[in-house]
Protein backbone atom coordinates (compact mmCIF):
# COMPACT_ATOMS: atom_id res chain seq x y z
CA UNK A 1 0.00 0.00 0.00
CA UNK A 2 0.58 3.67 -0.29
CA UNK A 3 3.17 4.29 2.71
CA UNK A 4 1.16 6.33 5.05
CA UNK A 5 4.05 9.09 5.25
CA UNK A 6 3.48 10.25 2.06
CA UNK A 7 1.47 14.01 2.34
CA UNK A 8 1.32 17.04 0.87
CA UNK A 9 1.85 20.69 1.97
CA UNK A 10 -1.09 21.82 3.72
CA UNK A 11 -3.18 18.81 2.96
CA UNK A 12 -6.12 17.41 5.62
CA UNK A 13 -6.39 14.09 6.90
CA UNK A 14 -9.43 13.49 4.95
CA UNK A 15 -8.04 14.61 1.82
CA UNK A 16 -4.85 12.17 2.53
CA UNK A 17 -6.51 9.68 3.02
CA UNK A 18 -8.43 9.72 0.02
CA UNK A 19 -5.21 10.74 -1.99
CA UNK A 20 -3.59 6.96 -1.13
CA UNK A 21 -6.79 5.04 -0.65
CA UNK A 22 -8.06 6.22 -4.44
CA UNK A 23 -4.67 5.97 -5.60
CA UNK A 24 -4.37 1.94 -4.09
CA UNK A 25 -7.67 1.53 -5.82
CA UNK A 26 -6.55 2.97 -9.10
CA UNK A 27 -3.14 0.61 -8.70
CA UNK A 28 -4.84 -2.48 -7.97
CA UNK A 29 -2.91 -2.75 -4.29
CA UNK A 30 -6.78 -2.78 -3.01
CA UNK A 31 -7.53 -5.18 -5.57
CA UNK A 32 -11.27 -5.92 -7.33
CA UNK A 33 -13.87 -6.93 -4.63
CA UNK A 34 -11.73 -6.58 -1.39
CA UNK A 35 -13.49 -5.54 1.66
CA UNK A 36 -12.96 -2.30 3.35
CA UNK A 37 -12.53 -3.03 6.90
CA UNK A 38 -12.41 0.06 8.96
CA UNK A 39 -9.32 -1.26 11.23
CA UNK A 40 -7.51 -2.55 8.92
CA UNK A 41 -7.54 0.46 6.68
CA UNK A 42 -7.03 2.61 10.02
CA UNK A 43 -4.02 0.86 10.81
CA UNK A 44 -2.84 0.89 7.33
CA UNK A 45 -3.53 4.88 6.31
CA UNK A 46 -2.99 6.37 9.95
CA UNK A 47 -6.73 8.01 9.60
CA UNK A 48 -9.25 7.97 11.98
CA UNK A 49 -12.72 5.94 11.27
CA UNK A 50 -14.90 8.77 10.73
CA UNK A 51 -12.17 10.47 8.51
CA UNK A 52 -12.37 6.58 6.51
CA UNK A 53 -16.10 6.66 5.89
CA UNK A 54 -16.20 9.97 4.36
CA UNK A 55 -13.51 8.91 2.36
CA UNK A 56 -15.10 5.72 1.28
CA UNK A 57 -18.25 7.69 0.87
CA UNK A 58 -16.28 9.71 -1.27
CA UNK A 59 -15.47 6.97 -3.63
CA UNK A 60 -18.75 5.34 -4.00
CA UNK A 61 -20.09 8.45 -5.71
CA UNK A 62 -17.20 7.63 -8.03
CA UNK A 63 -18.07 4.00 -8.54
CA UNK A 64 -14.38 3.12 -7.23
CA UNK A 65 -15.86 1.38 -3.90
CA UNK A 66 -19.52 -0.35 -3.18
CA UNK A 67 -21.22 0.65 0.41
CA UNK A 68 -23.11 -2.42 1.12
CA UNK A 69 -25.33 -1.42 3.19
CA UNK A 70 -24.83 -2.78 7.35
CA UNK A 71 -22.23 -4.89 5.80
CA UNK A 72 -19.37 -2.74 4.75
CA UNK A 73 -17.67 -1.79 1.85
CA UNK A 74 -15.78 -3.14 -1.33
CA UNK A 75 -13.43 -2.22 -3.79
CA UNK A 76 -15.78 -2.46 -6.77
CA UNK A 77 -15.64 -5.38 -8.86
CA UNK A 78 -14.60 -5.77 -12.35
CA UNK A 79 -16.75 -6.72 -15.09
CA UNK A 80 -16.85 -6.97 -19.46
CA UNK A 81 -19.95 -5.14 -19.22
CA UNK A 82 -18.19 -2.39 -17.43
CA UNK A 83 -15.35 -2.09 -19.24
CA UNK A 84 -17.56 -2.14 -22.45
CA UNK A 85 -19.35 1.30 -20.92
CA UNK A 86 -16.14 2.89 -20.00
CA UNK A 87 -14.73 2.36 -23.79
CA UNK A 88 -17.82 3.78 -25.02
CA UNK A 89 -17.64 6.74 -22.59
CA UNK A 90 -14.04 7.49 -23.47
CA UNK A 91 -14.93 7.12 -26.73
CA UNK A 92 -17.51 9.66 -26.42
CA UNK A 93 -15.52 11.97 -24.60
CA UNK A 94 -12.06 11.69 -25.28
CA UNK A 95 -13.18 11.92 -29.49
CA UNK A 96 -15.27 15.30 -28.52
CA UNK A 97 -12.41 16.74 -26.91
CA UNK A 98 -9.98 16.17 -29.17
CA UNK A 99 -11.80 17.70 -32.22
CA UNK A 100 -12.30 20.94 -30.24
CA UNK A 101 -8.61 20.83 -29.25
CA UNK A 102 -7.52 20.48 -33.01
CA UNK A 103 -9.55 23.44 -33.44
CA UNK A 104 -8.30 25.77 -30.75
CA UNK A 105 -4.92 24.15 -30.63
CA UNK A 106 -1.86 26.68 -30.96
CA UNK A 107 1.77 25.94 -31.08
CA UNK A 108 2.50 25.53 -27.55
CA UNK A 109 -0.23 23.00 -27.11
CA UNK A 110 1.58 21.20 -30.15
CA UNK A 111 4.93 21.04 -28.29
CA UNK A 112 3.13 19.69 -25.33
CA UNK A 113 1.65 16.89 -27.39
CA UNK A 114 4.79 16.08 -29.02
CA UNK A 115 6.72 15.83 -25.83
CA UNK A 116 4.13 13.76 -24.12
CA UNK A 117 4.35 11.40 -26.91
CA UNK A 118 8.48 11.61 -27.00
CA UNK A 119 8.01 10.36 -23.43
CA UNK A 120 5.51 7.73 -24.11
CA UNK A 121 7.67 6.04 -26.98
CA UNK A 122 10.45 6.16 -24.89
CA UNK A 123 8.96 3.74 -22.59
CA UNK A 124 7.25 1.95 -25.69
CA UNK A 125 10.65 0.93 -27.25
CA UNK A 126 11.90 -0.12 -23.96
CA UNK A 127 8.72 -2.60 -23.46
CA UNK A 128 9.09 -3.84 -26.90
CA UNK A 129 12.93 -4.44 -26.54
CA UNK A 130 11.63 -6.87 -23.42
CA UNK A 131 12.21 -4.45 -20.24
CA UNK A 132 9.00 -5.30 -18.11
CA UNK A 133 10.45 -2.45 -15.24
CA UNK A 134 9.03 0.28 -18.22
CA UNK A 135 5.18 -0.83 -17.72
CA UNK A 136 4.72 1.68 -14.96
CA UNK A 137 6.17 4.36 -16.58
CA UNK A 138 4.12 3.61 -20.06
CA UNK A 139 1.21 4.36 -18.01
CA UNK A 140 1.98 7.18 -16.72
CA UNK A 141 2.81 8.69 -20.00
CA UNK A 142 0.29 6.97 -22.08
CA UNK A 143 -1.90 8.84 -19.52
CA UNK A 144 -0.64 11.96 -20.17
CA UNK A 145 -0.40 11.64 -23.91
CA UNK A 146 -3.78 11.46 -24.08
CA UNK A 147 -5.04 14.04 -22.02
CA UNK A 148 -1.94 16.36 -24.20
CA UNK A 149 -4.49 15.63 -27.11
CA UNK A 150 -7.43 17.34 -24.92
CA UNK A 151 -5.98 19.65 -23.35
CA UNK A 152 -6.84 22.53 -25.57
CA UNK A 153 -10.29 21.84 -25.77
CA UNK A 154 -11.21 24.93 -23.95
CA UNK A 155 -13.62 22.96 -21.40
CA UNK A 156 -12.71 22.57 -17.65
CA UNK A 157 -16.34 20.64 -17.40
CA UNK A 158 -15.39 18.45 -20.31
CA UNK A 159 -11.66 17.81 -18.86
CA UNK A 160 -12.93 16.84 -15.69
CA UNK A 161 -15.77 14.80 -16.98
CA UNK A 162 -13.25 12.73 -19.05
CA UNK A 163 -10.88 12.61 -16.10
CA UNK A 164 -13.08 11.02 -13.70
CA UNK A 165 -13.87 8.55 -16.45
CA UNK A 166 -10.16 7.98 -17.56
CA UNK A 167 -9.60 6.82 -14.18
CA UNK A 168 -12.13 4.32 -13.81
CA UNK A 169 -11.08 2.69 -17.03
CA UNK A 170 -7.36 3.14 -16.23
CA UNK A 171 -7.90 1.17 -12.93
CA UNK A 172 -8.87 -2.08 -15.75
CA UNK A 173 -6.07 -0.86 -17.95
CA UNK A 174 -3.57 -1.47 -14.87
CA UNK A 175 -4.81 -4.94 -13.94
CA UNK A 176 -6.04 -6.32 -17.60
CA UNK A 177 -5.52 -3.65 -21.01
CA UNK A 178 -1.30 -3.98 -20.59
CA UNK A 179 0.61 -3.25 -23.50
CA UNK A 180 -0.14 -4.03 -26.65
CA UNK A 181 3.53 -4.05 -28.39
CA UNK A 182 3.83 -2.32 -31.61
CA UNK A 183 0.59 -1.96 -32.67
CA UNK A 184 -0.52 0.34 -30.04
CA UNK A 185 3.12 2.58 -30.37
CA UNK A 186 1.81 2.80 -34.13
CA UNK A 187 -1.25 3.96 -33.15
CA UNK A 188 -0.01 6.84 -30.36
CA UNK A 189 2.25 7.75 -33.20
CA UNK A 190 -0.50 8.32 -36.05
CA UNK A 191 -2.70 9.94 -33.03
CA UNK A 192 0.17 12.73 -32.85
CA UNK A 193 0.65 13.20 -36.59
CA UNK A 194 -3.39 13.24 -36.62
CA UNK A 195 -3.16 16.20 -33.87
CA UNK A 196 -0.48 18.01 -35.90
CA UNK A 197 -2.20 17.97 -38.84
CA UNK A 198 -5.65 18.84 -37.00
CA UNK A 199 -7.26 15.95 -38.56
CA UNK A 200 -9.62 15.35 -36.32
CA UNK A 201 -11.57 12.46 -38.59
CA UNK A 202 -8.59 10.56 -38.94
CA UNK A 203 -7.79 10.85 -35.29
CA UNK A 204 -11.68 9.76 -34.24
CA UNK A 205 -11.18 6.62 -36.34
CA UNK A 206 -7.45 5.44 -34.87
CA UNK A 207 -8.95 6.20 -31.09
CA UNK A 208 -11.93 3.66 -32.28
CA UNK A 209 -9.27 1.53 -33.15
CA UNK A 210 -6.85 1.80 -30.34
CA UNK A 211 -9.77 1.80 -26.95
CA UNK A 212 -11.82 -1.20 -29.03
CA UNK A 213 -8.44 -3.23 -29.63
CA UNK A 214 -7.60 -2.66 -26.18
CA UNK A 215 -11.17 -3.69 -24.67
CA UNK A 216 -10.98 -7.21 -26.80
CA UNK A 217 -7.20 -7.47 -25.59
CA UNK A 218 -8.62 -7.02 -21.94
CA UNK A 219 -11.15 -9.80 -22.87
CA UNK A 220 -9.23 -12.20 -24.23
CA UNK A 221 -6.25 -12.15 -21.34
CA UNK A 222 -9.06 -14.14 -19.09
CA UNK A 223 -8.45 -11.43 -16.97
CA UNK A 224 -12.13 -10.26 -16.44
Amino acid sequence: MTAPSETAPSETAGERAYRLIRADILRGVLEPGRKLKLDALRDAYDAGVGTLRETLSRLVAERLVIAEGQRGFEVAPFSPTELRELAGLRLLLEGHAMEQSFRAGDVEWEARVVAAHHKLSLMEERLLAGDGAALDGWRRFDAQFHQSLIAACGSRTLMAMHAAMFDRYQRYQNRALGFRGAIAAGEHAALRDAALRRDSGAARRILDAHILGGVNHALASGFL
